[in-house]
């Protein structure tokens, strides 16, 4: 299999681009705040995101999506285990999506 050089070329600007990203990350992790406001706001950052990456899917989805957070928050409430919440969302919107289907 034959592979141009403007594709490898594209994939190792890729590489490193994608390797400046995540050294930079964790240079700048070491100038981060430990404590104060900056920190706690950082904190939050993950939970956000992932209410931002959620909430449209809750908006405009289907009654399967609502399921499917029902179930993960349930999850969470009981176990206090992200993973498992959002396991169990996943597989929650997978049975709803093919049980509604039918």
């Amino acid at each position: 299999m034959q592979t141009s050089p403007e594709a490898f070329i594209a994939i190792l600007g890729m590489a490193l681009v994608t390797i400046a990203i995540k050294a930079g990350g964790l240079l700048l992790a070491d100038r981060l705040p430990r404590q104060g406001f900056a920190a706690a706001w950082l904190r939050h950052i993950p939970g956000a995101v992932l209410a931002a990456l959620v909430a449209p899917a809750l908006v405009t989805g289907s009654p399967a999506e609502m399921i499917a957070a029902i179930a993960a928050g349930g999850i969470y409430i009981l176990t206090r285990n992200l993973f498992a919440a959002m396991a169990a969302g996943v597989l929650a919107v997978y049975l709803a999506r093919l049980l509604l289907a039918s």
